[in-house]
């Protein structure tokens, strides 16, 4: 579960970094929500005993990492 937190805090991060730093540009609220939101949601699911054990299977691993890797390049290249 640690990897699951690090990765929800480390989108949790960018998104609120991304909101900070790009102030005043058009739109950038629901840009930061598109990074925020699947690292809060993540984070919440690692809290959560039901939904952890969910988290350990194989298939939730590929597409947490693949959602991750998606959102920080949508981050890099927002």
């Amino acid at each position: 579960m640690t990897n699951y937190r690090w990765g929800g805090y480390l989108l949790v991060a960018i998104g609120l970094l991304n909101l900070r730093y790009q102030t005043g540009q058009p739109g950038v609220f629901t840009h930061s929500l598109i990074i925020l939101l699947p690292g809060a949601i993540i984070l919440i699911m690692s809290f959560i005993p039901s939904t952890a054990k969910i988290l350990n299977t194989s298939g939730a691993k590929i597409i947490s990492i693949v959602v991750g890797i998606a959102t920080i390049l949508y981050a890099a290249l927002n």
